[in-house]
C-alpha cells in the first residue's frame, strides 16, 4: 500500500495555500474537511474552526503524520487515521470547505470527484499546468461550475465550486 511522504517535512513552499486557505475559511460556513494533515495546515484549520465554531475532520493514511497531528483532537476536531482513503467517510456530508493535499499525489483527483456534489468549496494544492501530469487536475476541471486559480504563490492552488461563484476572492 502507497503511504505517500514517511515524515512530515517543513519547508516555506510548502504552505503556499495559506493565504486563499485562510480566506476561503473566513468566508465560508459549515464542517471543514482536510484530507492530508500537516506542519501548516492542520494548525492553522484547527484555530481557525476553534474561532469560528466549525467542524473540523482531519484524515491522513501516513501513520506518523496521524501521531503527530492527534494532540490536536477536540470536541469540535476529528482527526482519523485510514489505511486507504477510500476508507474516508467524505460522501455523506455536506462540506462547507474542503482542503485536499494527501499523497500520494494520483489520490487527489479521485477525492475531488467523491467531493464534487457535496462541498461548496474544494481547495487543492499544486495547481501548477506544469504538475498536471501527477496531479491530473484537468480531468476534474469539468465537474465544478467555477474555478479560481491563486497564483500568487508557489506551489499554486486551486479552489474549485459547483455552489458558490469565486470571482470575488483575492
Amino acid at each position: 500500500m502507497d503511504k505517500g511522504i514517511k515524515h512530515m517535512v517543513y519547508a516555506p513552499h510548502y504552505c503556499s495555500y495559506l493565504p486563499i486557505l485562510i480566506e476561503v475559511i473566513q468566508r465560508s460556513d459549515g464542517p471543514v474537511l482536510e484530507m492530508g494533515m500537516g506542519p501548516f495546515s492542520t494548525p492553522v484549520l484547527h484555530w481557525l474552526c476553534i474561532e469560528m465554531k466549525r467542524p473540523l475532520v482531519s484524515y491522513d493514511n501516513n501513520p506518523e503524520y496521524f501521531e503527530e497531528n492527534k494532540a490536536f483532537e477536540n470536541g469540535g476536531h476529528q482527526v482519523k487515521l485510514v489505511d486507504s482513503w477510500d476508507d474516508a467517510d467524505i460522501e455523506n456530508t455536506l462540506w462547507g470547505v474542503a482542503f485536499l493535499d494527501h499523497a500520494p499525489d494520483y489520490r487527489r483527483k479521485e477525492d475531488a470527484k467523491r467531493l464534487a456534489n457535496n462541498v461548496d468549496y474544494l481547495i487543492l494544492h499544486d495547481s501548477e499546468e506544469t504538475k498536471d501530469k501527477y496531479f491530473h487536475y484537468s480531468e476534474i476541471y469539468p465537474l465544478f461550475r467555477y474555478r479560481y486559480n491563486y497564483k500568487r504563490r508557489s506551489p499554486f492552488t486551486v479552489v474549485l465550486s459547483n455552489n458558490k461563484y469565486l470571482l470575488n476572492l483575492r
